[in-house]
């Protein structure tokens, strides 16, 4: 499951973003408001945890504008304040709940991991580009009536491009996502898995989907 921590504050980030991913979750993570809408916006998430006093734009004015596309992540709260009003008016904003600063990590990954289960009901787990689908449930993929299996870090790099299907990836960014580096082990590490899950959806077929940009990194689109 997919969660994005939009925090500030860095270390409060990363305290969150590391009990996340201890618990099994894919975290990424923004430290202000416009920065979050457009990776909200760009990305299926199944979680948002979403702390109210950001700079720019605050969380409550993130929450209604991604309200207001239709879009109905499950989001998560945060504030420092704990006055009522100030707990309706994110509820009114379109919130799925509230927790106050300080919090106990474990309540806070509780509540994330019920949030994202109740999105989870209405989400589709099956992931569509062209004529390639990926089931995220049996983490399988298909394409020209052939399915093939994926290995767990086969499927995070398949999940993780047609999530951003049409936009292109850094290798730095993919070493991020997909395998948690924050740093570039110095390998061609991306090259490879990029070259055998190529021969996996594209094969023989005359439409590729998988692209390399050049110096830049990848991208997958019709």
């Amino acid at each position: 499951m997919r969660v994005l921590v939009v925090e500030d504050q860095k270390k409060t980030a990363s305290f969150i973003r590391k009990a996340l991913a201890a618990e099994g979750f894919t975290v990424d993570v923004c430290h202000n408001g416009e920065n979050a809408f457009t990776a909200a916006t760009a990305t299926a998430f199944d979680g948002i945890v979403l702390d109210i006093m950001l700079p720019g734009s605050d969380g409550l004015n993130v929450l209604r504008r991604l309200r207001e596309q239709k879009d109905r992540t499950p989001v998560l709260l945060l504030s420092a304040r704990g006055a009522v009003s100030e707990r309706i008016e994110g509820l009114n904003a379109g919130a799925d709940d509230y927790l106050p600063k300080p919090f106990a990590v474990a309540e806070l990954v509780a509540r994330v991991r019920a949030l994202s289960r109740r999105g989870g009901e209405s989400k589709s787990t099956t992931l569509r580009i062209a004529d390639l689908s990926l089931d995220t449930i049996l983490h399988q993929a298909q394409r020209g009536g052939k399915t093939f299996d994926l290995t767990t870090r086969e499927f995070r790099l398949l999940e993780f491009l047609m999530r951003s299907a049409g936009r292109i990836c850094g290798r730095m960014t993919i070493l991020e996502k997909v395998w948690d580096y924050d740093f570039d082990p110095g390998t061609n590490l991306v090259d490879v898995y990029m070259r055998r899950l190529r021969e996996k959806i594209d094969g023989d077929c005359e439409t590729k989907l998988l692209h390399t940009v050049r110096g830049v990194g990848y991208v997958l689109r019709e």
